[in-house]
């Protein structure tokens, strides 16, 4: 099966035997009472990586965004939410709404949106917290981080965000020729934004290949974080094994992300290019995750089906409430240029069969991509 639905984007596995060994998985004591080895150094390098004073590991995004929003709720404060917020990062905060902290939503990556509700919603005494993703993989644009942190610098507030997609994929001072940027930070530093200000979350368990999560931001935040979070207390921490990989996974970014991250340029150019040739267009810009543009009288559901039918596994998804299915790639550094060549060709001929089936009429209800 040629396998499009993984999102190891750099392509890195970590099996036993490459990993540094270790005792036992787990000490037994929560991160509250004892840091387990090697976190403190592996959340330092994930703070320079992040261009954050310091960092804290957590076993999940989940476990982080509970406790972030909980001891954030200890001060005065409204959160507002970009429309583009991941789900997990949504519970936390519903945890909190639901405490009596003010929330309010505005539109996906609309800084005059967020103007207009802070004028209108924000209590005098409190102190904003703005939640955004940090790349949406969907559109392949990253949120206008500048323009949210200024807004939130005029209130003494924090932007908080999620950045699991860009971790390892974009980085400081991109260019024409590198539009990844350099060395995998995300995507506040492939904005070169920074400050007390930003608090940014993500899981390694895409660009890095690593179930483990950090979260970054200014010592006192951090230092907060990590005497008051709860799941620190009453959960386990990161495992041995866990915390291995994530120390081997930054030194293979150090080493060989650049040339990874290259190389999966160039495979997501050339996937857009055969696309093109082909007849298709898709929605995701340099990014690896390509979601075909809806084409008349082909069904995303059936397209799905026919290329699992020619060995070819793809991600069927919607793309928000009441909308019609839609069609993503993901593309890895695994992959090959023959193998982004096979999918292109089987999407050529599915999309032919898929016409005729139609009769060649243009059916724009079962536009489904």
């Amino acid at each position: 099966m040629l396998d499009f639905t993984s999102a190891l984007y750099l392509g890195l596995r970590h099996p036993t035997w490459a990993l540094r060994p270790w005792w036992q998985l787990t000490t037994g004591r929560p991160a509250a009472l004892q840091s387990p080895p090697g976190a403190e150094s592996v959340a330092g390098d994930l703070a320079r990586l992040l261009g954050c004073e310091r960092a804290a590991l957590g076993t999940s995004t989940l476990h982080i965004y509970w406790d972030l929003f909980e001891v954030m709720a200890r001060e005065r404060i409204g959160i507002y939410m970009d429309a583009g917020v991941y789900p997990i990062v949504r519970w936390g905060v519903e945890r909190v709404a639901g405490k009596g902290v003010p929330t309010a939503g505005f539109q996906r990556h609309d800084p005059a949106a967020l103007k207009d509700l802070l004028h209108r919603h924000l209590k005098p005494g409190f102190r904003p917290v703005v939640v955004t993703d940090g790349f949406c993989p969907a559109t392949g644009r990253t949120a206008p981080l500048a323009e949210y942190l200024n807004l939130v610098r005029a209130h003494a507030g924090y932007l908080v965000i999620d950045d699991t997609q860009a971790l390892g994929i974009l980085g400081r001072d991109p260019g024409t020729n590198a539009p990844y940027g350099w060395g995998g930070g995300g995507t506040p530093v492939w904005h070169g934004i920074q400050g007390p200000e930003l608090i940014v979350g993500s899981s390694l368990a895409k660009g890095f290949g690593v179930p483990l999560a950090v979260l970054a931001g200014s010592s006192q935040v951090i230092a907060n974080f990590e005497a008051l979070g709860s799941t620190r207390v009453h959960c386990s921490p990161p495992s041995a094994a866990v915390i291995n990989a994530a120390e081997r996974a930054l030194a293979i970014n150090d080493g060989q992300g650049g040339c990874l991250r290259s190389r999966l340029l160039r495979l997501v150019r050339g996937f857009r290019k055969r696309l093109c040739r082909a007849g298709f267009s898709a929605w995701g810009g340099f990014f690896p995750v390509q979601t075909l543009k809806p084409m008349p009288g082909v069904d995303a559901v059936w397209l799905h089906e026919h290329l699992l039918r020619l060995g070819i596994s793809s991600v069927l998804h919607q793309a928000g409430q009441g909308q019609v299915p839609r069609l993503s790639f993901l593309i890895t550094a695994l992959h090959r240029p023959s193998q982004i060549d096979q999918c292109t060709a089987a999407l050529e001929h599915a999309c032919v069969l898929a016409r005729r089936r139609c009769g060649g009429k243009n059916h724009e209800s079962t536009v489904c991509l």
